[in-house]
């Protein structure tokens, strides 16, 4: 067999995206993604997939020219590669990542978010070759299903009008009832049994009922409210009091790590994040901080962690602190989907639902996408990631990127929102 890289094909999309509203403002009509191939010398092609803003597409493409004639199986020389290629100073520079709402984005986030998908894609072409599934090259899977929530946002019923948009069935969401009823939708569509909302989009004593309305009508049932910092310590932990009772946990309440080991003193809620520990680098500082730490649960993502294996390695770290692990979501498709199945299904210690944007999606570059059922997504044993690119799909979903003037490319929830608002201005923190 030859492992040789002899190509690399990278391919940015725009997909659809329903009006989904967060702190910053509401979902645009249509998101970024890269679409990563690469082929080896024995014409096996592997497929990833990551964030598809222009800053990303900088550093893919001289990247991709660097694996030309590198092994397929030289995961760890990935990171040498990203090391050598260069960031703009001013694509990171004070900016805020909004795609992945996890605060100040750095160069090493953004070489990193760029590794994750040529990494996916290595293994994908390896596990094909090999005739053996991403999970096997990881090392085992020691579950058969991973387990997804639902994950409720605030809503629309529909983009502005005159905006060019996919039209969604989903309905608006504004208010406890329509939480409540986006909710049972998701259940009957996916068999979801824990349910995470996205707040910060209205006062907390709001999303307060909102939460309330949910364990009324799912009693029992794991629930998690994530505000992306929006929340003053104070305000967390009159939420935390609120909702102590009902909560699985609390995600970025507050934001720092300062401000969340502040509340993580005061409450025994536990506090999640994937805001304040986004790199190794942040983890001492978040699991030592004040008497409890400032998290006691980390949701990993393997696009901005470095890939897979980095996805494994912080569980190992957060298993040493006695600190849990799950996983983020943003905006993405079948192969993400695919890869964080086969990552999470290899973690021993996963005990909450790990989170997923894909119910949302309703385009996707696969042949065939996957599937929920009771809220879980069985684990492929077939070679690679298990999942097959629809090429002439890729290819309409590219035509409408090529076609775009530019408004789209780099993803901007302000900018969607003051098309409805044209006052609207990114929220100073914390909004309350």
């Amino acid at each position: 067999m030859n492992l040789a890289i002899t190509d690399v094909r990278l391919t940015p999309i725009l997909v659809a995206d329903p009006p989904l509203l967060n702190t910053q403002g509401v979902h645009q009509p249509y998101t970024p993604r890269l679409i990563v191939e690469v082929v080896t010398a024995d014409g096996v092609t592997g497929v990833g997939e990551t964030y598809g803003d222009t800053k990303y597409l900088e550093l893919a493409r001289p990247f991709a020219e660097r694996l030309k004639g590198r092994q397929v199986s030289d995961l760890n020389g990935l990171f040498a590669v990203a090391d050598r290629v260069a960031v703009d100073a001013s694509r990171v520079d004070s900016a805020v990542d909004v795609g992945g709402l996890r605060g100040v984005q750095t160069a090493d986030k953004l070489r990193l978010s760029v590794v994750s998908a040529f990494e996916v894609a290595c293994l994908d072409a390896l596990g094909k070759t090999l005739g053996l599934p991403v999970h096997a090259l990881l090392g085992g899977k020691v579950r058969d299903a991973v387990e997804y929530s639902a994950y409720l946002f605030y809503k629309w019923a529909g983009h502005p009008e005159g905006v060019a948009c996919e039209k969604d069935d989903w309905g608006a969401a504004v208010d406890p009832a329509g939480v409540v009823a986006q909710a049972r939708r998701f259940t009957e569509r996916y068999g979801f049994t824990s349910f995470k909302l996205k707040g910060g989009v209205f006062p907390p004593d709001e999303e307060i009922a909102a939460v309330r309305a949910l364990a009324e009508a799912f009693p029992g049932h794991p629930l998690r409210l994530d505000p992306n910092g929006a929340w003053s310590p104070e305000t967390s932990l009159k939420v935390a009091r609120e909702l102590g009772d009902v909560l699985e946990y609390l995600e970025d309440p507050t934001l720092g790590t300062a401000a969340m080991a502040e509340v993580a003193e005061r409450t025994g809620v536990p506090l999640a994040t994937n805001m304040c520990v986004t790199t190794f680098a942040e983890v001492k500082e978040a699991f030592t901080t004040g008497a409890v730490g400032a998290v006691q649960v980390v949701l990993s993502d393997h696009h901005y962690w470095g890939g897979l294996r980095n996805t494994q390695q912080l569980a190992a770290v957060c298993r040493t602190f006695g600190v849990g692990v799950s996983m983020h979501s943003n905006t993405h498709l079948g192969i993400s989907l695919a890869a964080m199945t086969h990552v999470a299904a290899t973690v021993p210690d996963l005990h909450h639902a790990c989170d997923s944007h894909y119910p949302w999606q309703s385009e996707d570059v696969l042949t065939e996408r996957l599937a929920f059922e009771g809220g879980k997504v069985t684990v492929s044993d077939a070679p690679g990631l298990g999942v097959e690119l629809d090429l002439e799909r890729l290819a309409a979903l590219h035509r409408r990127w090529l076609e775009d003037d530019g408004a789209l490319r780099d993803r901007d929830d302000a900018a969607a929102m003051r098309v409805a608002a044209p006052e609207w201005v990114t929220p100073s923190m914390p909004r309350w």
